[in-house]
């Protein structure tokens, strides 16, 4: 069975760093492009990141570009997201997206004063 189970969420406050993990299971991993994706309450899941296979290709959302970072271990099985200078606009559940049409269940980032 697939599986991809995201962690690292929690409170920070603004201008604050997070590191998410998304641990995969179920799957060759190293043959699938991953993502980030988020929802805040009320609106639409948006795409936040993407990293090909290798890593060698990494794409971000314009409202997070220069402040996030995607990267993967193909070794350990494992994508992740590195969050700096973070923001409110920033608070989200934050779901990991697999190629191959998984979802994680989501870690919750809040960012607030």
């Amino acid at each position: 069975q697939v599986h991809l189970v995201e962690s690292g969420g929690g409170l920070v406050q603004p201008g604050g760093s997070l590191r998410l993990s998304c641990a995969a299971s179920g799957f060759t991993f190293s043959r699938y492009g991953m993502s980030w994706y988020r929802q805040a309450p009320g609106k639409e899941r948006e795409l936040v990141a993407t990293i090909s296979t290798t890593g060698g290709s990494r794409t971000y959302a314009d409202s997070v570009k220069g402040r996030f970072g995607i990267s993967r271990d193909n070794v350990k099985n494992t994508v992740y997201l590195q969050m700096n200078s973070l923001k409110p606009e920033d608070t989200a559940v934050y779901y990991c997206f697999a190629a191959i049409n998984a979802w994680g269940q989501g870690t919750q980032v809040t960012v607030s004063s």
